[in-house]
């Protein structure tokens, strides 16, 4: 398929569906391209927060899964723990979220083209992708946490952060709450996030290179619930996983989702972020104001950059870090409001 189009997104994962439904939705003529076959699995801790739920329900989209009704912050015998005011979260694997965005983008006529993307061309009125053919008025770079497009239009900034990673696994072990457990161990942390009636997702987060069972070690409380031969799922990793952009908008080129940037999973917010981007993007597309997404995507994004950024420094300090569960664990009524202001 070739020819020109409003809209062209690159990448499949839920940044780029959800643009793309946004996009279809308001009258644009848009296309995907995905090399990826659906459904797509990635190292993700799985736990929808509330805002993500009411955002998916605005596309008209539900999905099954363990409804998730707060956090709970776990260190020894320390509990925190908040419960959302706004209605619960949902734990859902990643690979029925991909389904579900993927079925609704077909549905609706969008094109998903099996197409990789690393290069584009852009002029006043376009942006082409060399070889294709394809021709768009708006390109969306919706390609994911190490995006080439981002590093081909040199829109990376480099980060002096010590690097972090993410890996993850399931185990076929009945939850043990309806809250998302986030484990503070020595050297990362640990989520348990509730996905059904027999299975639990764990994400573990840590700038320690070692392998999942050597680091889950690190939470002798949550290992001892999870046996070996409960393991239903191989481990999936990522990362590093703080990335930055210079801007989301660079003439005809908007990014989106992980693209835009990524601080860290720690306060569980990336599709919540994508699906708040992707109106967003859509909306000053649309009204012809597209110069307005990186403020619109500034000012939406800036409490979650501020707290996850605040938190991610403090643990990377021993001297800090030590005080992270015991404040939440003193102060619940601080802990609740910083919960539910990201949820």
């Amino acid at each position: 398929m070739s020819g020109r189009h409003d809209v062209l997104i690159v990448g499949g994962g839920p940044a780029g569906l959800a643009t793309a439904l946004h996009a279809v939705r308001a009258g644009l003529d848009t296309v995907v391209a995905e090399p990826r076959r659906a459904p797509v699995d990635k190292a993700c801790g799985e736990g929808l927060m509330p805002g993500a739920v009411r955002a998916l329900g605005a596309l008209g989209l539900e999905f099954s899964g363990h409804p998730v009704t707060g956090i709970r912050y776990v260190q020894g015998p320390r509990r925190a723990q908040a419960a959302f005011r706004h209605g619960p979260g949902l734990g859902v694997r990643r690979t029925a979220l991909h389904s579900g965005l993927y079925q609704a983008v077909v549905d609706a006529g969008v094109p998903v083209l099996p197409l990789r993307v690393g290069e584009v061309r852009q002029d006043a009125t376009s942006v082409t992708v060399p070889g294709t053919g394809l021709r768009a008025r708006w390109l969306v770079a919706a390609d994911g946490l190490h995006s080439p497009l981002r590093r081909s239009l040199g829109l990376e900034v480099r980060t002096r952060a010590a690097p972090r990673y993410g890996l993850r696994r399931h185990y076929a072990v009945p939850p043990w709450s309806s809250f998302v457990e986030v484990h503070w161990g020595p050297h990362g942390e640990a989520y348990v996030t509730p996905l059904g009636p027999a299975l639990v997702g764990v994400a573990l987060l840590t700038a320690r290179r070692a392998p999942f069972g050597t680091q889950l070690e690190g939470f002798p409380e949550l290992a001892a619930r999870l046996p070996a031969d409960a393991a239903v799922t191989a481990v999936r990793g990522a990362g590093p996983l703080r990335q930055r952009a210079r801007t989301r908008a660079h003439g005809r080129v908007l990014l989106v989702g992980d693209a835009a940037g990524y601080t860290d999973a720690l306060t569980g917010e990336g599709v919540s972020l994508a699906l708040t981007g992707a109106e967003a993007l859509v909306v000053n597309v649309r009204r012809g104001t597209p110069g307005r997404y990186e403020s619109d995507w500034l000012r939406a994004t800036r409490r979650h950059r501020l707290l996850t950024d605040l938190l991610v420094r403090a643990r990377q300090q021993p001297a800090l870090a030590s005080h992270i569960m015991p404040t939440a664990a003193r102060l619940p009524r601080l802990f609740a409001a910083a919960v539910n202001a990201l949820a």
